[in-house]
């Protein structure tokens, strides 16, 4: 094995491909304090990169990354491949969560694994031509032809979305009894995205399902090739959707580490504070859609009341809601404007007695009690295994949040708890996160009281826009240095780094290597979601379709923030 230097310190070593499987065997379970985490695999197309900076040779790479709880730290493990030779061995046994991760390898890249139990591909559509993370596959619709369905192509695909038992293992009936296949979507079920689950019920019985997703993948690894370093910051904001800001943070969390980049302390605490409100304007949406979801109707009105309360303070900060794309690197777009600190605090006056109301409403609610504890559970080893994160995880009685365990930008300077809960079901879940509105508030409440004088972002003209506007019109050195730090954005320096936060609905990495340009040679995206949805057959087999909906609505999830 050969070691690697990296610009985020991460333990980083290459293996040949024939040996990936013996080495991640060996540091999943034969080392003390083992990485029994699969964080995340992915592929790099190398044919295109131009410094490799000592890097043994390979057309593709393929990417693990494993995190060990014990050790606190990550480890990551490459394997090169030439193009004559594209496989490599399958680690589902080693971790079940490697399913998805291997077919996303065969769809994107057309790496076969080998031993796989059913590569097939998972975000393109099944008829889809070509794998789209090469580097030869267009990014553009414009560098395609136009686009045309005529009957025997609609037909094709058509037939292409008919789902076989068989191909799944599964059988039609058994010994008693004629199964029946039932197609939930695929539709947009409240919030959560477009999404197709097939069920396999005896009678309302739930003996297997299949997830399929896919159907909002827009292609956001791709789009971040052919963006500069700065604006793709905007793309980051269409992952989670209902994340706002705190897609920003995860993205330039790796973006800064990799350019060297320090943030002044000022936008250190604007950040917080305002990924903070993102956190507690996500948990609203999940607050009154999981209530929805098993049957409650008026819950989803007054959680959005109060979404609407904290959005308000998003616009006027920002200038925008959803989707506000406001920090930068080095720091934020603009400096707080006169009368920020009003706003947050009639938010921290009035919040803390709705979420009073809300326990009352909802989580004391017998029926919503019913319909949730004991349902949807995982085992706490079982989450580990299928890399669950977030207050999913935190469900089962682990204590564990990356704010507190691995702080990034700033949080060891704030005081708060972590909450947790002991038995990883639906209610356990939804605990951990009503209590989490609680602290983001106390985390706010501590930016509001403590908010640092000083610059708004970095004035570092090597990656970040200084504040030249005024003097453009002055003179011509200042214009075009201007026009050139907007335009082209920064050089950043040929190097790789993983930045990963705890976002609203789990762990969010962003894992960026740059070749020396103004942007990214290869942006793979880390997302809760992703493992989150892969559990839904574990969690639901012997339930009721009744419990399905439960456990949909308990995980907190968004298409977009599995299909990217």
């Amino acid at each position: 094995m050969a070691p690697q230097a990296t610009a985020d310190q991460i333990p980083t070593v290459w293996t040949p491909a024939t040996k990936a499987h013996e080495v991640l065997g060996h540091l999943k379970s034969g080392v003390e304090q083992p990485y029994r985490v699969l964080y995340d695999a992915t592929a790099i197309d190398e044919r295109e990169r131009i410094n490799r900076q000592g890097q043994p040779a390979s057309d593709f790479t393929v990417v693990y990354h494993l995190l060990s709880y014990e050790r606190n730290e990550y480890v990551r493990v490459k394997a090169a491949l030439e193009d004559s030779h594209l496989s490599i061995p399958t680690v589902t046994d080693l971790w079940p969560a490697a399913n998805w991760y291997e077919r996303e390898i065969w769809d994107m890249f057309g790496i076969r694994v080998e031993g796989h139990p059913h590569l097939e591909r998972i975000l393109m559509p099944k008829t889809w031509k070509g794998h789209p993370l090469r580097k030869e596959h267009p990014a553009r619709a414009t560098e395609m032809g136009p686009f045309t369905m005529p009957d025997h192509v609609e037909q094709r695909e058509q037939e292409a979305l008919r789902f076989r038992p068989e191909e799944w293992g599964m059988k039609r009936s058994s010994e008693t009894s004629e199964f029946i296949f039932l197609n939930v979507g695929p539709q947009h079920p409240g919030t959560h995205g477009v999404l197709r689950v097939i069920l396999q019920l005896d009678g309302e019985q739930i003996v297997d399902l299949v997830p399929e997703i896919g159907f909002h993948h827009r292609g956001a690894e791709k789009m971040a090739e052919r963006q500069t370093w700065h604006t793709y910051i905007p793309y980051t904001d269409r992952v989670d959707y209902l994340g706002g800001v705190m897609n920003n943070l995860a993205y330039l969390t790796a973006l800064e580490k990799l350019a060297g980049v320090k943030v002044p302390p000022r936008a250190v605490v604007i950040r917080v504070m305002l990924a903070e409100l993102f956190r507690i304007i996500s948990h609203l949406v999940w607050y009154g859609t999981f209530a929805q979801d098993v049957g409650q109707m008026s819950p989803v009105f007054y959680t959005f009341i109060d979404r609407e309360r904290a959005l308000e303070i998003i616009e006027a900060i920002c200038g925008a809601r959803m989707h506000p794309g406001w920090f930068r690197i080095g720091g934020v777009a603009q400096d707080l404007p006169k009368g920020w600190d009003k706003m947050f605090k009639d938010f921290i006056a009035y919040f803390p007695a709705r979420l009073k109301e809300y326990d009352q409403l909802v989580m004391r609610n017998s029926l919503f009690k019913a319909r949730t504890k004991g349902v949807g559970a995982y085992q706490l080893e079982e989450a580990i295994e299928w890399g669950v994160t977030g207050p999913n995880l935190r469900a089962c009685g682990f204590e564990w949040d990356f704010r507190k365990k691995q702080p990034y930008a700033g949080y060891d300077q704030f005081e708060f708890d972590i909450p947790t809960a002991q038995h990883g079901d639906c209610y356990d879940r939804a605990v951990v996160r009503v209590e989490e509105m609680r602290q983001s508030l106390r985390i706010i409440e501590q930016c509001v009281k403590n908010m640092p004088e000083g610059a708004y972002k970095a004035m570092d003209s090597r990656i970040a826009a200084p504040p030249l506007k005024e003097r453009t019109m002055h003179d011509i050195e200042t214009l075009i240095t201007h026009f050139l730090g907007v335009s082209w954005g920064p050089v950043v320096p040929p190097g790789e780094a993983l930045g990963a936060i705890e976002a609203t609905k789990g762990n969010n990495g962003y894992y960026l290597i740059s070749d020396g340009g103004i942007g990214s040679y290869r942006t793979r995206i880390r997302t809760p979601s992703f493992n989150h949805m892969q559990t839904l057959p574990m969690l639901s087999r012997g339930l009721l379709v009744s419990d399905l909906l439960a456990i949909l609505g308990s995980i907190d999830f968004v298409l977009a923030d599995i299909d990217r």
